[in-house]
């Protein structure tokens, strides 16, 4: 994504302070009590983390989607839940800027950089089989302002947000899959819970389901369809953010796993602990992930501005592809940690534990079914001559 570019150096470093002294301290509490990273959020405000990809022009930093990776892995490194808070709500500010054009939008850009709303996410609904390119609810428009009701089975953070973007049906007499994207905030947002959530991991992101009402001004949605918002934006830049998230769990694990065979070493000077082979391995799997990750995020900076590219199967694919390889990778990475630390990281109580890590790890398959995502890329390289 080209932004406007801003001061951005020392990003990453400040993410990467933020996860040292604030989310690793809170990490095990937030995950035991699946309680939401507070202290993590009010230090991203201090810091202006949540309005990085704002352009310079309306006073953000206009960084771009692989410098905001960065971030993202930085803090997954301490805790995966404010790294996939972190991530979740970047993703809705990179619709908001590159597909809200009009003069409210603008000013609500304005006041992410000033004020550090948290946004959420609401796509997807009940009754259509997580197909978030579908709609049941509808947007009904009088006298310039729409009205919103949806059944929404997961809010991540909804409680906590100060707004939430939420996908309809354009009209009441639209089809399904002509879809809008709109910003609903308080006082005209209502959201009554109907769920719980007690998971194995990312426990603090604190997702239950909802019964989202809201209205407001038309001028609340977003101005492009939200097919092109999916296809040029949401989708690919959620799945580089993502990964970006399971790649800071993966770099964890790595870090703890050489930190066990390092005290080995130092057990037995002048000699080679047994584990140190399989922390190579490990480690040049990881730095697989590495490349990975960071590439296809340099490479969507490159191509945001290309439709074309965009919205061409072969770029589909390589977005679903890096979903679908770094959520299995950091399963791997994670397990093969663990081995090398052998009950050191298979214990709770000991400072090499994979068990956070790996629970977290284990759930990055399942945010949009790596299923669905290879079944979706079958069906475009059964038509997609450039395989």
């Amino acid at each position: 994504m080209r932004n406007e570019r801003g001061g951005t150096s020392g990003l990453v470093s400040r993410a990467a302070r933020i996860g040292e002294e604030v989310a690793a301290a809170v990490a095990d509490d937030v995950d035991r009590r699946a309680r939401f990273p507070v202290e993590s959020l009010d230090a991203m405000r201090a810091e202006g983390l949540l309005s990085i990809l704002v352009p310079a022009s309306l006073g953000g930093k206009g960084a771009g989607i692989l410098e905001t990776a960065k971030v993202v892995a930085a803090l997954g490194q301490h805790c995966a839940s404010t790294a996939m808070i972190c991530a979740m709500h970047q993703i809705q500010v990179a619709c908001l800027v590159r597909h809200g054009h009009n003069d409210h939008l603008r000013a609500f850009k304005e006041d992410l950089v000033t004020r550090q709303p948290l946004l959420a996410s609401a796509t997807t609904e009940v009754g259509v089989g997580g197909d978030v390119r579908t709609s049941v609810c509808a947007l009904e428009r009088e006298n310039g302002r729409f009205r919103l009701e949806k059944q929404a089975p997961v809010i991540s953070y909804g409680e906590q947000a100060d707004g939430v973007l939420a996908t309809a049906r354009r009209t009441t007499n639209s089809p399904p899959n002509d879809q809008a994207l709109v910003l609903c905030t308080p006082p005209n947002l209502s959201l009554k819970r109907v769920s719980d959530w007690d998971t194995l991991g990312f426990r603090g992101t604190c997702s239950p389901g909802f019964v989202l009402e809201a209205s407001g001004d038309e001028a609340c949605v977003l101005d492009d369809p939200f097919d092109e918002i999916a296809s040029h934006t949401m989708v690919p830049v959620a799945h580089v953010l993502w990964s970006a998230v399971w790649l800071g769990i993966a770099s964890a694990a790595v870090e703890r796993a050489s930190a066990f065979v390092r005290a080995e070493a130092r057990k037995k000077p002048g000699t080679t602990p047994p584990a140190a082979l399989r922390l190579a391995e490990v480690s040049a799997l990881h730095q697989q992930m590495v490349e990975l990750v960071f590439g296809t995020a340099r490479h969507y900076d490159e191509v945001s501005q290309d439709p074309e590219t965009l919205e061409g199967m072969g770029f589909a694919i390589a977005v679903n592809g890096l979903k679908v390889s770094a959520s299995t990778m950091v399963v791997e990475v994670v397990g093969r940690a663990m081995a090398v630390c052998g009950m050191a990281g298979y214990r709770e109580d000991s400072p090499y534990s994979m068990g956070r890590l790996i629970r977290d790890a284990y759930g990055a398959a399942l945010m949009v079914n790596n299923d669905r995502i290879i079944a979706n890329n079958a069906q475009m390289l059964l038509v997609h001559k450039d395989a």
